[in-house]
């Protein structure tokens, strides 16, 4: 299982809307709003074997009102 960050800027007064359907979809663990230029970001865990991009994309990035995404990849360095 692999670990990655997703960031995501959302339509103008729809973080709410694209928060809660996010955490519907109980694809991530965990999920907070932010400062800055973006205004969720989510830990996701991809499953064994999946394609990163292909699941991201097919459980997460068809939300409504997501104008964009910033995927960060984690490495086991230590």
């Amino acid at each position: 299982m692999s670990l990655v960050f997703v960031q995501f800027r959302c339509a103008p007064g729809k973080t709410y809307e694209v928060a809660n359907a996010i955490w519907d979809r109980e694809v991530v663990s965990e999920l907070y709003s932010t400062s800055g230029d973006f205004d969720l970001i989510a830990k996701v865990y991809i499953p064994e074997g999946e394609d990163t991009g292909h699941y991201l994309s097919s459980k997460l990035f068809d939300i409504p009102d997501i104008q964009r995404t910033l995927t960060t990849m984690t490495f086991r360095a230590f």
